[in-house]
C-alpha cells in the first residue's frame, strides 16, 4: 500500500514556516551588532530555509500524479530536502560551537567535511541505486534502507550540540544568553516525529522555528554587548557582581586591561583606527579568555575580564597569554602603531570578600602596571 501525505497538514506547516521566517527576513532581526559573521550565516540559513519550505510543499504536492516534469520536480525537490537537512543541521551546530568558543578547530572543521561528503556521496549513488529513497512508476516517493541512516546523523548532530553547550555552560555560565536547549528542541522533536509519522511534514517548520529561536537568543543577548567590539558591556558586569555576591562560594580571577597609548592612536591615526584596536583587543581578549571567563568592555578603552573557577597561578598564566597574543598580533597586524596592555589582576574568594571592592582594586593594580610600563617606554597619555 503506498504512504498517504496529508497535504493539509503539509501546506499548514510550510506555510507557518514560511511566515516565521520572512517575519525574521523583513524585520532584519538575522542582524545582530558586533556579530558580521553570525549575521551573515543566519542570513543565508533564512534564505534557504525559505526555499525548503517552498520546495517541501510543492514536492508533496506533486507526489502520485503523473504529470508531464513532475517526476523530475520530485527528484530535483527530493535532492534539495536531503541537502538543505544536510547542510543547516551542520551549520546550526557549527555556529553553536564557533559561539560558544569563538572559533573551529581543525577536528570540527574535518568532520563537519568528511560528513557533508559522506551524505553527498549517498545522495549521488541514490541516483543509480535507490538506497535513500525512490520515486516509483506512479511518482510516490517511499524511504529508502538508508533513510533512517539520514535521521540517526541528525539526531547524532542535535544531541552532540546538547552536549557540547551544557558541558561548557558549566564552565563558562555567561552562555546563559545562548540557550541552546530552547532552539535546537523544536528540531530534535519534528525530526522524531516525522520518522516515525509518515505523510507529515515538520522538519521545514522545525527548522525556521528554531531559526527564530536563534535570533531571539542572540537579540537577547545583545542587551548584554558591546555594540563597538561584541564582547560583554557593563551590563553584564552588574549582573555577574550581583552573582557572585549572591552565591558567595566561588572563587574567581577579576582582571582589569588598559591600552598602553590609546589617546595616541586616535590623536594621529584618527578615531576610526581607535575604534578599529579596540576591536582588534577585544578579539585578542576573546581568543585567550573566550572559552574559559566573561571578557566586558568597562569603559573607553578599558576591559574587565572574569575568570570563574579559578586559582592563584591563573593570574600570570593568564597574563602572559595575553601579552604574548598582543605581540603576535602586532607581528602581522600591518599597523603602523603597536598595542600594548597595562593588565592587574587578582584572586577573588567569595565565601570570604565582597564584590563591592573588585572594580576598585583591580583598576589600582592595572595602574600599577600601567605605570611601570612608562618607566621605561615614553608616556603617551
Amino acid at each position: 500500500m503506498t504512504p498517504v501525505i496529508n497535504l493539509y497538514s503539509v501546506f499548514v506547516g510550510d506555510g507557518l514556516g514560511v511566515a516565521i521566517l520572512l517575519l525574521i527576513l523583513v524585520t532584519r532581526g538575522w542582524s545582530i551588532p558586533g556579530r558580521k559573521e553570525e549575521s551573515r550565516i543566519i542570513l543565508n540559513m533564512l534564505i534557504a530555509s525559505v526555499i525548503n519550505c517552498v520546495v517541501d510543499a510543492v514536492v508533496a504536492y506533486c507526489d502520485g500524479l503523473l504529470i508531464p516534469g513532475f517526476r523530475a520536480i520530485l527528484v530535483i525537490g527530493n535532492v534539495y530536502l536531503y541537502i538543505y537537512n544536510m547542510i543547516i543541521g551542520v551549520f546550526v551546530i557549527r555556529m553553536v560551537i564557533r559561539h560558544i568558543d569563538k572559533k573551529l578547530t581543525k577536528l570540527h572543521i574535518g568532520f563537519f567535511v568528511m560528513l557533508c561528503i559522506f551524505e553527498t556521496a549517498l545522495l549521488v549513488i541514490n541516483f543509480f541505486k535507490p538506497i535513500v529513497y525512490v520515486i516509483d512508476n506512479t511518482n510516490h516517493y517511499h524511504r529508502g534502507d538508508l533513510y533512517y541512516l539520514f535521521d540517526l546523523i541528525g539526531l547524532v548532530l542535535v544531541l552532540y550540540g546538547f552536549a557540547y553547550y551544557f558541558i561548557s555552560k558549566i564552565k563558562n555560565p555567561s552562555l546563559r544568553y545562548f540557550p541552546v536547549a530552547e532552539f535546537l528542541s523544536p528540531v530534535l522533536i519534528g525530526l522524531i516525529i516525522q520518522t516515525f509519522i509518515y505523510g507529515i511534514s515538520l522538519i521545514p517548520a522545525s527548522f525556521a522555528i528554531s531559526l527564530a529561536g536563534i535570533v531571539i537568543s542572540l537579540q537577547n543577548e545583545c542587551i548584554y554587548i558591546d555594540k563597538l567590539t561584541g564582547v560583554y558591556n557593563r551590563f553584564e558586569l552588574d549582573k555577574e557582581l550581583r552573582r557572585l555576591q549572591k552565591g558567595r562560594k566561588e572563587m574567581i580571577v577579576a582582571y582589569m586591561l588598559d591600552l598602553n597609548g590609546f589617546k595616541s592612536i586616535n590623536d594621529e591615526y584618527s578615531h576610526d583606527e581607535g575604534d578599529q584596536a579596540l576591536i582588534a583587543f577585544a578579539g585578542i581578549l576573546n581568543s585567550v579568555f573566550g572559552s574559559i571567563g566573561t571578557v566586558i568592555r568597562f569603559a573607553g578603552d578599558e576591559f574587565v575580564v572574569i575568570v570563574r573557577k579559578a586559582k592563584e597561578s591563573d593570574i600570570e598564566i593568564y597574563k602572559k597569554k595575553t601579552t604574548e597574543a598582543v605581540e603576535k598580533y602586532n607581528e602581522t597586524s600591518g599597523k603602523p602603531y603597536k598595542l600594548s596592555a597595562a593588565v592587574g589582576g587578582k584572586v577573588f574568594d567569595f565565601s570570604r570578600e565582597d564584590t563591592q571592592d573588585l572594580v576598585v582594586v583591580i583598576d589600582e593594580l592595572m595602574y600599577k602596571d600601567k605605570n611601570d610600563f612608562y618607566k621605561t617606554n615614553e608616556r603617551k597619555r
